[in-house]
């Protein structure tokens, strides 16, 4: 112990300090963890489902539907193409 009448106060200080502060690291550092977590969840599921949905039977109809409304319009656009394409085939 030191002679000086103030050590032992700011040395209890100090104490107190670190003891607040290593509770924050715990408590942020948990809290980070938690959100990392959840993240990492809402990631997989969103993951999952755009997999899923690319897998779908349903897409791949609506987008060989969305093609040959395409093609028509641009038929009904333009009609020389049109008649290019009947007198080639």
């Amino acid at each position: 112990a030191s002679s000086h009448p103030f050590m032992p106060l700011f040395s209890g200080m100090n104490q107190q300090y670190t003891r607040r502060e290593v509770f924050c690291r715990n408590t942020c550092h948990d809290l980070k963890r938690f959100w990392e977590r959840e993240i990492g969840k809402q990631t997989y599921y969103r993951e999952s489902e755009e997999h899923r949905l690319g897998r779908s039977a349903l897409r791949k109809l609506r987008e060989e539907w969305k093609q040959k409304l395409e093609t028509k319009l641009r038929l009904r656009n333009n009609p020389e193409d049109a008649e290019k394409r009947t007198n080639v085939g």
